[in-house]
């Protein structure tokens, strides 16, 4: 998550990385961020390190999109109230591999992976799916391929139809309600 003013540096390229306070381990090398009350990309990890506020530069404010290290200290500031100069950061580095204010694709899925819809759809429509559509979309969410998914709940792959049906009206809710803009054909 990240704040709405944030959204257009991440698109642009300008902010390539978070700055947090405490240590945070990531649990995917892949992650859709959020921002302005919505999923605006997906990006990939590239690195993960951790330092004490002393000893952040204004290099690091920069990735962050900062023009200063000083700027990017009152930043925290205003997001955790008190920050320490030997209060532990962490730095998550990013790189957008996919914006999702225009999902483009010729995939039945508009580019997306079963997973990324899942995890998006948990977020912001959870209490809208049945016991057995929310239980697929959180093996999915996990990370379990539409194969395991079905040979975990009905015993044999060849029951995939159905957990595709699941992901297909996932998305196409996600897109109804205008969680993800509508994926536009090339």
């Amino acid at each position: 998550m990240v704040r709405g003013e944030f959204v257009k540096p991440i698109l642009e390229g300008v902010k390539k990385a978070t700055i947090r306070i405490g240590i945070v381990v990531p649990k995917y090398d892949e992650v859709i961020i959020h921002g302005g009350g919505r999923p605006i990309a997906k990006a990939k990890i590239t690195e993960v390190t951790y330092r004490k506020v002393s000893e952040l530069t204004d290099a690091d404010a920069a990735l962050d999109g900062f023009n200063s290290r000083e700027e990017l200290i009152e930043a925290l500031k205003k997001v955790y109230g008190r920050v320490y100069s030997d209060d532990v950061v962490t730095i998550i580095r990013f790189e957008v591999i996919q914006r999702l204010d225009d999902v483009r694709s010729d995939d039945v899925y508009c580019g997306l992976s079963p997973s990324d819809i899942a995890r998006i759809y948990l977020r912001y429509l959870r209490e809208e799916a049945s016991g057995e559509d929310r239980e697929i979309l959180e093996m999915l969410s996990r990370g379990l391929s539409i194969r395991d998914v079905a040979k975990k709940l009905y015993g044999s792959a060849e029951r995939r139809a159905r957990v595709r049906r699941v992901v297909r009206r996932a998305l196409k809710e996600l897109i109804s309600r205008g969680v993800l803009s509508k994926c536009r054909r090339d």
